[in-house]
């Protein structure tokens, strides 16, 4: 009766490991890793992007419920390291690529998916409305420190800024303060998110943001040759507001699978709505 009861369970051990190995190699119907509905992407980089790359991942999650799009931040550098290296399937980025970048990663493509302004942003209570570009680009080099400098009230200038994996921070070094180097007392953040805060919170400070940015706080008017000239979408669109820049979705090659899928739906007239309701600019029409 003992060696009858040890040979049942050895029978269904057996088998046990069997329909385990036939529903591994998918014979049972079992859904492998190549079944579309299983599969699992990660976007990962800038900030600025990362309200688009949110938002569309919701919105085609609700038509493909089995699927999984991991979504986060880090800065541009981040998104063009990981996409590069294979480390994310989709990398963002607010700028273009640097020459040693796409040296390092031939093979990288540049999806074009919205084009975005960056705001200089202060606390509601600043009585200052506009500065011009020469102004801002005092601020951030040390050379104006009050306010009252620049037309405003007697009160320190507190500046703020991103850290250095920042497209936002390659594009306003570059466009804005001319590669000098920002003052040694700029206050880093990591992140659009970031800046915001401390400007709503800091009734002296001075930062910069994507445009998705802007609640509770303050845009300033830029002062073109003597005209203040709002960032609204309509002066952004005609370029009559100065500062603005494409952003991108990267992929190491062409992408396939889910990523194709995800990057078409951005690009899609439903993913191009999310964009502009997120205060971005559409690329399509």
């Amino acid at each position: 009766m003992t060696g009858k009861s040890l040979s049942g369970t050895t029978a269904v051990a057996v088998a046990g490991i069997l329909v385990a190995f036939l529903m591994a190699a998918g014979c049972l119907g079992g859904q492998s890793s190549d079944t579309p509905g299983s599969q699992q992407i990660t976007v990962t980089g800038s900030t600025t992007v990362l309200p688009i790359a949110e938002k569309a991942r919701e919105a085609f999650e609700e038509s493909h419920a089995s699927t999984g799009i991991m979504v986060s931040g880090g800065g541009s550098s981040v998104g063009v390291k990981a996409a590069g290296e294979g480390t994310a399937d989709i990398g963002t980025s607010s700028r273009d690529l640097k020459p040693e970048e796409t040296a390092g990663y031939p093979d990288l493509v540049k999806h074009h998916i919205a084009d975005d302004a960056i705001l200089l942003i202060v606390n509601p209570g600043n009585a200052v409305d506009r500065l011009a570009l020469d102004e801002v680009r005092g601020i951030y080099n040390g050379t104006y420190t009050n306010w009252n400098q620049v037309g405003g009230p007697d009160a320190q200038i507190v500046v703020v800024g991103r850290d250095s994996a920042s497209g936002t921070r390659e594009f306003f070094s570059e466009y804005v303060l001319k590669n000098e180097d920002f003052v040694k007392t700029q206050e880093e953040f990591n992140s659009n998110g970031g800046i915001q805060q401390k400007i709503s919170q800091t009734p002296g400070a001075i930062g910069y943001v994507g445009l998705g940015y802007t609640e509770g706080v303050k845009a300033l008017a830029l002062d073109v040759n003597g005209t203040a000239v709002e960032p609204t979408l309509e002066k952004i669109t005609s370029k009559q507001y100065p500062i603005s820049r494409p952003l991108f979705m990267l992929t190491n090659g062409e992408p396939d699978g889910l990523a194709r899928q995800y990057l078409d739906f951005v690009m899609s007239g439903e993913g191009q709505q999310i964009v502009a309701s997120l205060d971005y600019i559409p690329v399509q029409g």
